[in-house]
């Protein structure tokens, strides 16, 4: 099992950038997807972008492609979101997610698919 655990959310102007970590504590990520989910305050949440396991196959939002970009260090301890050109329609809690699964060519984009998740990091966009 593993546990996620989110940091680098908070407060920034719009047009600014963040960058969002999700640690992994008690595995690597190699053998899991890894997904980010925000969701803003009375709303469901919904998929901002995915990674596969080796890292090579990246899926976006539309409403962050260009903006966001999401990778994997090398040892696989960690999955950033690099988030740019913020906009206050980005402010929400951004959580991670982990799904174990067989590398494939499928993307996961549905929340219901992640078994494990973080706890949250709060990103909030003032215009």
């Amino acid at each position: 099992q593993v546990q996620l655990v989110e940091s680098g959310g908070g407060l920034v102007q719009a047009g600014g950038s963040l960058r969002l970590s999700c640690a992994a504590s008690g595995r690597t990520f190699s053998n899991y997807y890894i997904g980010w989910f925000s969701q803003a305050p009375g709303k469901e949440r919904t998929f901002v972008a995915t990674i596969n396991r080796s890292g090579d196959r990246i899926a976006y939002a539309d409403s962050v492609k260009g903006r966001f970009t999401i990778s994997k260090d090398n040892a696989q301890i960690t999955v950033y979101l690099q988030m740019n050109d913020l906009k206050s329609e980005d402010t929400a809690n951004y959580f991670c997610a982990a799904k174990t699964a067989p590398e494939a060519i499928s993307y996961y984009k549905c929340d219901y698919e992640y078994e494990y998740w973080g706890q949250g990091t709060q990103v909030t966009v003032s215009s």
